[in-house]
């Protein structure tokens, strides 16, 4: 579904991916791993375009993205869900949702506000408050919420649970759980390596803007090396 090979981006003058190869295939979550500042953020801003694509190539269902503005990439079905979630404040809970509503492929059972509610029953009864008054753990709700109203065929989350509260973790890991079980695809950054070897199907472990591993959840899982190496705090 996706592919990414050789790709290349930079800051300015300041290179920081250098040959990033990775694929997501129809229905796997995959992850993208490493400590801050290694090029994980990058990689998805470069293939969202909002960072240029130095060289390289991103595909997506066999159409290239490298070049095109961001809302034609949103357009062709991928679905973001930033870091820092960048919800609009001074909309609804609910205002959030239609505004990005989308069914530009007709699915036949697409994501509506009851759906997204059914997903998040603590976003139903804040319906009506601004997406300024939510807690974090509502408002990353809300940015998975709002990123599913695109109907993407790719979910991208960047930092899925970065500052929540334990209970709240918890619950983007079901909903996560829920979607993937669901068949979407999913591309995910977050630390939480014990989590993330239980939901995901492949990894890519980052290192100064190069994928210096990647495997299954049971060969990270048995490389205690690598993940005291590239993921160790």
């Amino acid at each position: 579904m996706l592919a990414v090979e050789g790709l290349e981006a930079a800051y300015g003058v300041s290179q920081v991916l250098f040959g990033i190869d990775l694929a997501v295939e129809p229905g796997r979550l995959v992850t993208l791993l490493g400590r801050n500042g290694m090029g994980k953020t990058t990689t998805v801003r470069a293939m969202m375009g909002l960072l240029p694509v130095r060289a390289g190539r991103v595909r997506f269902e066999g159409r290239a993205l490298e070049g095109l503005p961001p809302h034609r990439i949103a357009q062709a079905g991928l679905g973001l869900v930033p870091e820092g979630r960048q919800i609009f404040p001074n909309l609804t809970v609910r205002e959030n949702l239609v505004a990005t509503a989308a069914n530009r492929r007709g699915a036949a059972a697409p994501w509506t506000v009851e759906r997204v509610f059914e997903l998040f029953p603590h976003l139903a009864a804040r319906a009506r408050s601004m997406g300024g008054t939510l807690s974090g753990g509502e408002q990353q709700m809300l940015a998975v919420g709002r990123a599913l109203m695109t109907n993407p065929l790719l979910l991208i989350l960047d930092e899925a649970t970065e500052g929540l509260a334990p209970l709240i973790r918890g619950e983007i890991w079901a909903c996560l759980e829920r979607l993937k079980a669901g068949g979407l695809s999913i591309l995910l950054i977050d630390k939480n390596v014990e989590a993330l070897t239980r939901l995901a199907d492949h990894h890519y472990v980052l290192e100064k803007g190069r994928v210096v591993w990647s495997g299954t959840s049971p060969e990270l899982r048995a490389r205690a090396d690598v993940q005291h190496r590239y993921l160790g705090v």
